[in-house]
């Protein structure tokens, strides 16, 4: 697929929504001016309604003593430190933590390790930590069915042999299933989960580019949530046009599976935006073609314009704010929190930076009712803008787990640390 605006997707850093006449760069380039914004006929904003700008966040660190903040009645502190981009969460049966610690390669450099948290005097902070592999591939999702212990790699899906209170797993392994690979792949990342019953595994698998930019065929089995058998056979695609879904979880009591996505980015301030959405199978959620039900991207022109994929593109439940890098999703099924929050669903924003004012760097929480949405998104566990003028931040919120004690956990990459919220005492 080559859209018309491909030259400016890869090279501009900002530009202009004012019409289509070419314009010199500052660097002495030509680049295309986007086409004029057009009105949608509803809440979302039209197409480069703003200037699209790059505005990274540049990450200070925490001041000694200093966490993120929970509402009142709620204690936040340090589970762990000094770890190299946690990343993504498992709970074992017994109690135990795992942490992927990992990142993109080759052009950052990654821990390709998980470690083992271990609170073996109850007071739900860990006095045991270990390495529980090494040697991985930027591992993301894990999974534990039976004895068999799955990794997701940013390439392979691998099993490995496990057995129960283990505090390290030095067997090979066997990979069951390549994954696809390629691109620029800042949507690295591959979370996995299994059925409710244990006999399908899902893996997120995200696309390979903004918005398809470099063609359809470099996004072969991406921007879906992929459906095995444990064995790695029997690959199916569950659901489609997902640019780069992250966090699933099944909604308490249901069999229902539910994601948040990542979006596209480069249309303006306020699009698109990230969403939290149950996942149908067969169902298809509009990307590239499309976001948030029919809306058109106005960078899919000619031939490569689908209308019949974008007639039937479902409408998410609940949009998250756009640019906020909705990543991690939790359903809370612990007993300590408030009966508020019990069943309701707990999002990491790992924050902006395709947004003039930064968005996103917090957890919110979504209350639930009968399976679904009961409220739009309140944010939960904040702090972690430290200058918004500046762009600068203490750290980027990612995973949110609920631990065996009923703890809400959070890893925050960007400052090697994992906090941990209780109820106050």
């Amino acid at each position: 697929m080559k859209h018309a605006l491909q030259t400016l997707f890869i090279s501009a850093v900002a530009f202009t929504a004012c019409n289509n006449a070419a314009k010199k760069t500052t660097a002495g380039s030509t680049a295309i001016e986007p086409p004029a914004a057009v009105a949608t006929g509803d809440s979302l904003p039209a197409p480069y309604a703003t200037d699209t700008v790059r505005n990274n966040s540049t990450v200070v660190g925490w001041p000694e003593g200093k966490t993120p903040q929970a509402p009142p009645g709620f204690t936040v502190q340090k589970f762990a430190k000094d770890l190299k981009n946690p990343r993504w969460i498992y709970v074992l049966p017994n109690g135990d933590i795992l942490v992927a610690e990992a990142n993109k390669k080759p052009r950052s450099p990654s821990a390709d390790r998980i470690t083992l948290f271990r609170d073996t005097n109850n007071d739900g902070l860990p006095d045991e930590q270990r390495i529980f592999m090494s040697n991985l591939n930027s591992p993301f999702g894990m999974l534990l069915l039976g004895n068999q212990f799955y990794v997701a790699n940013t390439d392979a899906l691998m099993v490995f042999p496990y057995t129960a209170g283990a505090t390290e797993i030095k067997d090979p392994g066997k990979k069951i299933l390549d994954l696809p690979l390629g691109g620029y792949n800042n949507h690295w990342t591959r979370n996995i989960i299994a059925s409710r019953d244990g006999k399908k595994i899902y893996i997120a698998v995200g696309s390979g580019s903004n918005v398809a930019e470099h063609g359809m065929a470099n996004e072969i089995r991406r921007a879906n949530i992929l459906e095995i058998n444990p064995d790695g056979s029997g690959e199916a695609v569950f659901a489609s046009g997902l640019r780069n879904p992250v966090g699933m979880d099944w909604a308490p009591g249901t069999n229902t599976l539910w994601t948040v996505v990542n979006e596209r980015d480069m249309l303006g301030d306020d699009l698109v935006p990230d969403y939290l959405t149950s996942v149908q199978s067969g169902g298809f959620y509009g990307w590239p073609y499309s976001y948030f039900g029919q809306h058109e991207d106005p960078r899919i022109q000619g031939t490569d314009k689908k209308p019949d994929l974008v007639a039937k593109a479902i409408v998410p439940e609940l949009g998250l704010g756009s640019h906020t890098a909705s990543l991690g999703l939790v359903f809370y099924t612990g007993n300590t929190f408030p009966e508020k929050y019990k069943g309701g669903a707990f999002i990491g924003q790992r924050g902006s930076w395709n947004r003039s004012v930064l968005s996103g760097y917090k957890v919110g929480y979504v209350p639930f009712s009968n399976g679904k949405p009961a409220g739009k998104m309140e944010d939960f566990l904040t702090g972690f803008i430290s200058d918004i003028d500046k762009s600068e931040v203490y750290g980027r919120p990612v995973c949110v787990a609920v631990a065996k004690d009923g703890a809400l956990l959070v890893t925050d990459d960007a400052s090697n640390t994992i906090w941990r919220v209780t109820p106050s005492r």
